[in-house]
């Protein structure tokens, strides 16, 4: 039997002895066996948390996936094995945190958005989409939309959203009669369908057009912010986290579309983790409302869209609140 194989026989069995001499030996902790299964996935999908712990610290990659898209994380969060999960999303968050390896695209133009900002985009009844085919949002996100615009307008005041696309969380949003509510879209064709649909002539609605980047010396301080950007990385919210301490006001609530990682259910836990753990950082609380769109979701909603954005049954909510001071 050849190294690879033992290994994974190794870690299906649970012989952290065995395999640790094999990684002593110079095994291949990133090997697949035949049906495509490395010895992480084996160990995670049989629960053996020791073998697990050896396998990652001897360098066996967490997010490599098997022919199906599921990684080690995905096997063990389905088989209920909680010890082998937690390791797992710890190594992941530690990973994500330095690296950044799944959301990072890579693009040449280092994940911004102007390729999208140049683009054509065409409007239909449920969808916004680019010329490649690409949702940039669709209707069945409308339910997630009001949900989000509850959460920011819950105190009232003065409210921010960055980013129009399809105006869903803005219609819902001018049902709370909010004090103000600023708009900044960066893309032309969004902005032009704005400000024909009217919504520059509403009394309340300040809409401002730019890049939000290029946008921060005009905005205010708000009680709500949601954020909700297309053509943009997990670094871009990232930054624009950094910005929230100016912002958003004491006990204000901020959200954004979470839509990180949305094909796998593993990678999509994992970064709602890293995404509360950097908040938290800054100083804000993180609650993950857990919201069912399986229903939302059926094959007709997809026809003719390049990208299936969201493959998931659950869409966690982010409501995240500014602490404030206790003196």
């Amino acid at each position: 039997m050849e190294n690879d194989e033992l290994v994974c026989e190794a870690a299906r069995n649970g012989d952290v002895g065995k395999l640790k001499t094999l990684i002593d030996s110079g095994a291949d902790v990133s090997c697949f066996d035949k049906d495509g299964l490395s010895p992480l996935m084996h160990a995670a999908k049989h629960g053996h948390a020791e073998a697990v712990k050896s396998l990652l610290e001897a360098g066996a990659p967490w997010n490599a996936l098997s022919p199906s898209n599921l990684s080690a994380g995905d096997f063990a969060m389905d088989a209920g094995h909680q010890d082998a999960f937690d390791l797992l999303l710890n190594a992941g968050i530690q990973s994500e945190l330095v690296l950044g390896t799944i959301a990072r695209k890579g693009s040449e133009n280092g994940g911004s958005n102007v390729d999208y900002l140049e683009d054509r985009v065409s409007f239909s009844e449920d969808k916004l989409m680019d010329t490649e085919d690409k949702a940039v949002m669709m209707a069945w996100e409308k339910p997630l939309m009001e949900a989000h615009a509850k959460a920011v307008c819950s105190g009232g005041g003065h409210i921010l959203n960055i980013g129009f696309g399809m105006g869903l969380v803005d219609t819902a949003i001018q049902q709370y009669n909010p004090t103000s509510h600023t708009i900044v879209e960066a893309h032309p064709g969004v902005y032009k369908r704005m400000i024909d649909s009217g919504w520059g002539d509403k009394e309340n609605v300040k809409i401002i057009y730019g890049r939000w980047q290029d946008v921060l010396d005009q905005l205010g301080s708000y009680d709500g912010i949601f954020f909700d950007t297309y053509g943009e990385y997990y670094e871009d919210m990232r930054e624009f986290h950094q910005h929230l301490p100016t912002l958003l006001k004491p006990g204000g609530i901020y959200s954004f579309f979470n839509g990180l990682c949305g094909s796998n259910p593993f990678f999509h836990v994992v970064y709602c983790q890293l995404v509360s753990l950097e908040l938290e950082s800054l100083g804000y609380s993180t609650q993950l409302i857990p919201l069912p769109v399986k229903d939302c979701l059926g094959e007709k909603i997809w026809e003719g869209v390049k990208h299936r954005y969201w493959q998931l049954d659950t869409y966690y909510l982010a409501v995240c609140q500014a602490v404030e001071d206790s003196e």
